[in-house]
């Protein structure tokens, strides 16, 4: 199963690895990443697989969810397939 993770926040130092850190210790593979940093402010987008972590979605989402407010960004886990459904024109 894929996930679209996206990252939203005052840029800072650190927020990429954390984010990374977490995903892989979780064994959560990145298959594509983006970034970018506007007028101070870092977005990131990340399509991850998520088909190799023993945990369920909503731990995976609780637990990113924890990361941002430790760290002070928003960030999001949605379910791929969601995603393009909620994108469809």
């Amino acid at each position: 199963m894929k996930g679209i993770i996206t990252v939203i926040g005052k840029d800072k130092v650190g927020i990429i690895a954390k984010v990374c850190t977490y995903l892989a210790d979780e064994k959560i593979n990145i298959l594509d990443i983006s970034q970018t940093i506007v007028n101070g402010y870092f977005n990131m987008m990340m399509i991850v697989d998520i088909s190799g972590t023993s945990d369920k979605f909503e731990n995976i989402t609780s637990g990113l969810e924890s990361l941002a407010s430790e760290i002070g960004v928003d960030i999001r886990l949605q379910n791929e397939d969601i995603f393009n459904c909620m994108h469809r024109i």
